[in-house]
């Protein structure tokens, strides 16, 4: 299960907290990092020191562009996020992420990804809708600012606290991993590059069919995310769903 959580970091700007954030996985038995436009070197000296030992998980981190190539193999993308938003987005504990776990990851190819933004800004709202989920660590209003590495390793333990009691539970029967999001699940979950190559498509032909206004967006490609996301889609209904978009501009295609 821990194999199968990546820990994203967008935009970190100081080498030591890509180190402490190697460390704090290292301690929970994550080891898949992905560094996303760092504005750093990743392999500063300061991130080794910090490492303490995980050196392993710094040289190995890849890099990205974009948050979208870092999670496109991913059918679930949890943001973290310490500010309300305008737009509100469903919000979890880092507990209840880590409670989800055996059935987000019970189907063949699931994968989480944790994704954590800058220091001074955090993830910018194009990045949280691009969330599926965003988990807030409750900590103290009056101090709210949390290190990095500490929030990494806050989700970290909370994730090894699900996996350790997985362990000691009984096997589950075939019917109960069958069942992600409490559902007999007979696809496997969409992949986030899936999401995007939906989104991209239906905002061309909302456009086309002149519902949406580019010019005057009223959050409405933003709110469609939201829906999208939260139905947790599999592969088969984004066929479906693809295919209503192609048939659509076909019959636009033909009218012309």
């Amino acid at each position: 299960m821990l194999d199968r959580i990546r820990i994203v970091l967008i935009g970190t700007s100081h080498p030591g907290n890509i180190g402490a954030a190697a460390r704090a996985m290292r301690n929970m038995g994550l080891e898949d990092l992905a560094l996303v436009t760092p504005r750093c070197d990743p392999r500063d000296q300061e991130a080794y020191s910090r490492a303490s030992g995980a050196n392993t998980l710094v040289d190995a981190a890849r890099q990205f562009d974009a948050l979208e190539a870092a999670v496109a193999d991913c059918t679930l993308v949890v943001g973290a996020s310490a500010r309300s938003r305008h737009l509100p987005w469903p919000m979890v504990s880092p507990r209840a992420v880590a409670e989800s776990l055996p059935q987000v990851l019970a189907p063949d190819g699931a994968r989480l990804a944790l994704v954590f933004g800058r220091e001074d800004t955090g993830l910018t709202n194009a990045e949280l809708q691009r969330c599926h989920q965003h988990v807030h660590i409750p900590t103290n209003p009056d101090f709210s600012s949390l290190n990095l590495a500490a929030a990494v390793q806050v989700l970290a333990y909370e994730c090894r606290q699900a996996y350790l009691a997985t362990e000691e539970a009984a096997p589950p029967s075939a019917s109960e991993t069958d069942q992600p999001f409490g559902v007999a699940w007979d696809n496997p979950p969409a992949t986030h590059a899936d999401l995007e190559r939906f989104f991209v498509h239906l905002e061309r032909t909302l456009t086309a069919i002149e519902f949406h206004d580019p010019d005057n967006p009223r959050q409405l490609m933003a709110r469609l995310r939201r829906l999208f996301l939260r139905a947790h889609l599999d592969s088969m209904e984004m066929n479906i769903l693809r295919g209503i978009l192609g048939t659509i501009d076909k019959r636009l295609r033909d009218r012309d």
